[in-house]
């Protein structure tokens, strides 16, 4: 009785490893793939993310460098203008020019004008992006965008919602809501209505749960096991979630550098094999905390 218990015990299991090995997804990995869907490659610019702070032509070259990995891709960035101030602060990185706004703050000079006017006359494309804090989204919209959008290079806006009021929920904000995210894109296409919204986050139920129009979903999840985990991640939990909608992945982050720098050539490689395993439009922006180790950007 207990052998054949025991065998019953055994071809279960296999049943059950059988099920699951045959249920995990096959990913293509073609890295010789050529592939048209990615709209926009380039990187991520921050104020803390590499020092000393790059030149307009080298973020322009870095941008390019990007984009010549992807054919047919337009250079771009993701381009932070307003930082978390404090714990309920945003900072946006230019001056107050008389304003006085609840739980914002500024500086005494414009940091982005330079870049952006040098972006306007080379081809560049940005996403003007802000951790908001608790400061008012509405407002955090009209401000930036009254400012900046006389740019031909400003596309778009971004809010990382992982900063959403982040000090009433720690390390992961508060969601975006169908309402919140219907009101920041009216007010977005408001100013022009050509200009696109992204949302950012790791966690996909920090996102809209129903509401699309054109949003863009952006995931820049890290502290990824290998390059199989990061491709299921961006690929099975983001991007086939949010289809047909357009998707980002921001990569390359120190915590995932134990695998990705055994790759060939890691903004290439990756892009191309999450390019080719979803059926949306997508962008690839390499973060610039270690830009420097995957392009030759000239630190000035």
């Amino acid at each position: 009785m207990k052998q054949r218990l025991t065998v019953l015990i055994i071809i279960i299991l296999v049943i059950i490893i059988g099920m699951y090995c045959t249920s995990k997804r096959k990913y293509s990995t073609d890295l010789n793939a050529k592939v048209e869907n990615v709209i926009y490659a380039g990187v991520r610019s921050s104020a803390y993310g590499i020092k000393p702070f790059p030149t307009p032509v080298a973020w322009q070259q870095a941008m390019m460098d990007m984009q010549k990995r992807f054919e047919g891709s337009t250079p771009c960035g993701i381009w932070i203008v307003g930082v978390m101030g404090g714990t309920h602060s945003c900072r946006l990185e230019f001056p107050a020019d008389g304003r006085q706004d609840s739980n914002i703050v500024y500086i005494d000079y414009d940091k982005h004008e330079p870049f952006l006017t040098h972006f306007d006359t080379t081809g560049i494309k940005v996403f003007l992006q802000v951790e908001p804090a608790n400061a008012d989204l509405i407002d955090l919209i009209d401000i930036v965008l009254n400012r900046y959008k006389h740019h031909s290079c400003v596309i778009g806006f971004g809010v990382d919602v992982e900063w959403y009021r982040e000090a009433d929920n720690p390390d992961w904000g508060v969601k975006a809501t169908d309402e919140l995210a219907q009101a920041w894109n009216e007010r977005v296409k408001s100013h022009n209505p050509n200009y696109r919204l992204f949302l950012k986050h790791w966690d996909r139920n920090w996102m809209p749960p129903t509401y699309r129009s054109d949003l863009i979903f952006v995931d820049d999840s890290q502290i990824l096991d290998d390059f199989d985990a990061a491709v299921d991640e961006f690929v099975s939990y983001w991007s086939d979630y949010f289809k047909p909608n357009m998707v980002l992945f921001q990569i390359g982050y120190s915590s995932d550098r134990k695998w990705w720098q055994k790759l060939n050539d890691p903004p290439r490689d990756l892009g191309v094999v999450l390019a080719q395993n979803v059926t949306q439009d997508c962008g690839i922006f390499w973060v610039d905390f270690t830009l420097k180790e995957v392009i030759p950007i000239v630190l000035e």
